[in-house]
């Protein structure tokens, strides 16, 4: 391995991201520079010629624009903004009710979005005014608003999933299915989260009486759309009628429908929306053809098999080296999106878990719900700052309240880890 070439990439990386080079660009200015040192002039403008049209002619890329697509339809249809409504006529008489029912919402947006930044956003303008309307502690309200936005990344469709799976070469289907039950675990992890603590302090989250049975139903037919949405992009994946992809510009069409019979369409807004997920697109794109080519680099100076080689050599156990892996992916979610942590580490890490026995599935499910972490903890915590400017609170109050859910969060990744079968299970069973 060429020692000096690696740790002169990690230098120059470390200091492009310290001067706010977008990540995609820094990550590959810094690996053209290293094929450049280690390979030479022609095989970095080989590279450099052939990896971006591999990358954007992947037939399973085309899944990023049509499920952000679908997500931008959404937004504009308002109907979105109906599942809290929803929610909360179900859960919002029992103690703490519009907090679980924030929790449900951020699910239900995050299964028909992917992401979380909208997903906190969203929950921001409408869940915390009804929770503050209600007499509900303001760290509690800002709290569970950020840590369910996370939801987003998790729960299928999800773009970082499908960034995962073209990284990893792993199936995006299986991810989809897969991150099904890892999503009502965390789930539920946050709502028993809110629950404990509206149990040592009932006056955070004084208790609603007054919905009413029309309420609710009124509430759910607002909140079928999107219910019918996710069943038939989630189902007819799983059920093997139509890939990732089809389903993506079902998912996309069916959103567009949701969009003109709420009467929410017109030629700008369509044009908004193409653009918004245009934008996006274009960074995912680059970042996975920065992944690309670093990961040329790696190969060619042989880090992950000399990894592998040195983590053998330590004789720890195999859950051992995991904690280890868990604990780099915590501290680099303090400080980078999941995006370039995906970026950065799977192309070096994901042979290393393989090769000591664990199911790649099981891994990519693993590192979102780690990414979800890095979300919510200092000092970038992207969700916190999006709810605090959004309810123009303080960031360090939007913190305290995440808090809890934090360690929560650590505790559904430690049952998710024991029982592989709650990712590995559904998968299994497709078509």
């Amino acid at each position: 391995m060429n020692t000096s070439a690696v740790f002169l990439i990690l230098g120059v990386l470390c200091l492009l991201l310290l001067l706010r080079i977008p990540v995609a660009f820094s990550i590959l200015a810094a690996a053209s520079l290293g094929l450049r040192l280690v390979a030479g002039s022609d095989v970095l403008m080989g590279i450099l010629e052939t990896t971006p049209v591999s990358a954007a002619a992947s037939y399973e890329f085309v899944t990023v624009p049509m499920f952000l697509l679908m997500a931008e339809f959404v937004v504009i249809s308002g109907v979105a903004d109906g599942i809290f409504r929803a929610a909360a006529a179900w859960v919002g008489r029992f103690p703490g009710g519009l907090a679980v029912a924030t929790a449900l919402a951020g699910a239900g947006f995050g299964a028909i979005s992917g992401s979380s930044t909208a997903a906190a956003a969203t929950l921001s303008a409408t869940s915390v005014p009804a929770m503050l309307r209600e007499g509900y502690e303001p760290k509690l309200a800002y709290g569970v608003v950020a840590i369910s936005g996370t939801l987003a990344m998790l729960i299928p469709p999800s773009v970082a999933m499908v960034l995962y799976g073209l990284i990893a070469d792993v199936s995006i289907a299986a991810l989809f299915v897969g991150g099904v039950i890892p999503g009502i675990v965390v789930a539920v992890t946050i709502i028993l989260t809110v629950q404990a603590i509206v149990w040592l302090d009932p006056s955070k989250a004084p208790r609603i009486t007054h919905y009413s049975r029309k309420d609710r139903s009124q509430a759910l037919r607002v909140a079928m759309p999107m219910m019918l949405l996710f069943a038939g992009v989630t189902g007819v994946i799983y059920s093997g009628v139509a890939t990732p992809t089809e389903a993506s510009a079902i998912g996309a069409l069916g959103a567009f429908v949701i969009a003109m019979a709420a009467r929410r369409l017109d030629r700008r807004n369509v044009l908004a929306a193409a653009s918004a997920a245009a934008r996006t697109t274009c960074m995912v794109l680059m970042v996975i053809v920065a992944a690309h080519v670093l990961a040329y680099f790696l190969v060619l100076t042989s880090v992950t098999e000399n990894l592998i080689s040195w983590v053998n050599g330590l004789g720890l156990p195999r859950w051992g080296v995991l904690m280890v892996i868990y604990a780099i992916f915590l501290i680099l979610g303090c400080f980078l999106d999941l995006a370039a942590i995906l970026v950065l580490t799977i192309p070096v890490v994901l042979p290393l878990v393989v090769s000591l026995g664990y199911d790649p599935i099981w891994f990519g499910i693993m590192v979102i719900v780690l990414g979800e972490v890095g979300l919510v903890t200092p000092p970038v915590g992207l969700n916190v700052f999006v709810v605090a400017r959004v309810t123009k609170q303080p960031v360090i109050e939007v913190f305290r309240g995440v808090t809890p859910h934090v360690f929560a969060h650590l505790i559904a990744i430690a049952v998710l880890t024991i029982f592989p079968e709650l990712v590995l299970w559904l998968p299994s069973t497709m078509k």
